[in-house]
């Protein structure tokens, strides 16, 4: 059932805000990288990178693991699960909303109405 977002949803969406975070998240979606691999493709300092990573940290969509100098990062994929999901309710809803609308619409121009898909 849709409902309101939980805290941890809203850090999860205020997290894939930035543009740079996506593309750090994309960068991860493919190996494991530390701070300075992350950083290098998107012109920034080593700094900026460990600010977004935090971010990303915050929502639980990265897990760092230091290794000696390295900070190491990886992508989690629960918590985008998760977001995904909360979306797919919300399509659900607004696809059975437009089904509605389609059908009065046609009701009121005097065409048969579709019967609405039944929904499990």
């Amino acid at each position: 059932m849709v409902g309101y977002a939980a805290p941890s949803l809203d850090t999860v969406f205020h997290a894939l805000a930035h543009p740079a975070r996506r593309a750090i998240l994309e960068q991860l979606a493919r190996a494991e990288r530390n701070l300075s691999e992350l950083a290098a493709p998107l012109r920034m300092s080593f700094t900026a990178a460990s600010k977004h990573v935090r971010v990303l940290e915050r929502a639980r969509l990265v897990r760092r693991r230091v290794v000696g100098r390295d900070h190491l990062c990886s992508v989690e994929t629960d918590p985008l699960t998760e977001a995904g999901q909360w979306l797919a309710d919300y399509r659900r809803v607004w696809e059975a909303n437009f089904q509605r609308l389609d059908a009065l619409l046609e009701e009121m121009q005097g065409r048969p109405t579709r019967p609405e898909p039944e929904h499990p």
